[in-house]
């Protein structure tokens, strides 16, 4: 039996025939441009029937663009990010665009190293939620690629935009509502290193602790459960055990409660627990974490539309600011009330 013929792709031209459009116009329709929404179905339904699909090859070498953006997360260990990161890919692919997810592992080092490599690459731009947005090579990357920061903005960078949290306020939520409840010896659960000690939320902790009269212990734990766990339990287990934990992120706030349960300390009773995110697994936990909430689809939205609108040459470079809001569940108890 002869072997069948592989078919032919169906060529941009074939689809302007069948249409009565110009190639142009088929070429803007069938990236969602500068055409009416009726011509954008009749285009797409036209390929889907001459079966043509784009060269993703000849649209880069014709455009200068390839359709990709990178995503270079802090750490995909902190479940927060993972859930970003699937955000970002979605909405991304929404827009004709792809992600193309890199995993810094909470190391400046191989951020550096991986951002380079995504400009090499070509990507058409950057979406980063930075380890150390005080790098000094941020500025000399945002001059040849587009980058937009998630989180905190990037020191002497001219970034294409900015989706930032107002950590001031987030810390001064956390630490007012945790003083409010009576606690005064707190811990404070960071992933910054010392190598990156300025980033905007742990210089605001300790302002912000200092004017609150607080007695807080600033203590350096991972995102990954097991690790935090291990780096928390000595913590706890200590005669001089802080009241209160506030992280700053609920992936590590989840090591604390593995810990307290190791330990046989109850939640709240012993130990009140604070995160930072609010991530859907928060609310799960009996009990429920006390967290800050940062509308993580608010801020896939500014993101995505930011750096395709730089990708595409529109520079109008923004900075979009995420108000925090507390979310009160049931993990933070009242100094010398105890819980029933």
């Amino acid at each position: 039996m002869p072997r069948s013929q592989p078919r032919k792709r169906a060529t941009i031209r074939e689809v302007a025939q069948a249409t009565g459009l110009s190639p142009a116009a088929v070429s803007y329709a069938l990236r969602g441009m500068q055409v009416s929404e009726e011509t954008i179905e009749r285009v797409r339904q036209a390929a889907a029937e001459l079966g043509y699909e784009a060269d993703p090859i000849a649209r880069a070498l014709a455009s200068g663009r390839t359709g990709m953006i990178g995503v270079l997360c802090g750490s995909l260990e902190d479940l927060w990010q993972q859930s970003l990161a699937i955000g970002l890919g979605r909405a991304l692919r929404d827009k004709d665009r792809y992600a193309l997810i890199l995993d810094a592992a909470g190391d400046p080092a191989r951020e550096r190293a991986l951002a380079l490599q995504l400009r090499d690459q070509r990507v058409d731009g950057l979406i980063v939620q930075p380890v150390d947005p005080a790098a000094q090579f941020w500025a000399q990357l945002a001059e040849s690629l587009p980058v937009v920061a998630i989180g905190d903005g990037l020191l002497g960078a001219r970034s294409a935009g900015e989706v930032v949290f107002d950590n001031r306020k987030g810390v001064t939520l956390a630490l007012e509502y945790l003083r409010g409840k009576g606690h005064r010896h707190i811990a404070v659960l960071t992933s910054t290193r010392p190598s990156t000690p300025d980033r905007p939320a742990d210089v605001h902790v300790t302002a912000e602790a200092e004017r609150l009269g607080l007695d807080i212990e600033v203590v350096t734990a991972p995102h990954g459960l097991a690790a935090t766990t291990k780096a928390v339990r000595e913590l706890l287990a200590s005669d001089s055990r802080p009241g209160a934990a506030f992280c700053f992120s609920d992936s590590i706030a989840y090591g604390v409660y593995a810990a307290a349960s190791e330990l046989d300390l109850r939640v709240p009773g012993d130990i009140s627990i604070m995160g930072y995110d609010d991530h859907p697994m928060s609310g799960l936990l009996t009990p429920g974490l006390t967290t800050v909430n940062w509308d993580i689809d608010g801020i896939v939205r500014a993101a995505v539309r930011l750096v395709v609108a730089a990708a595409e040459g529109h520079n109008r470079r923004r900075r979009i600011i995420q108000a925090p809001e507390l979310r009160e569940r049931g993990s933070v108890g009242q100094v010398g009330v105890s819980p029933r």
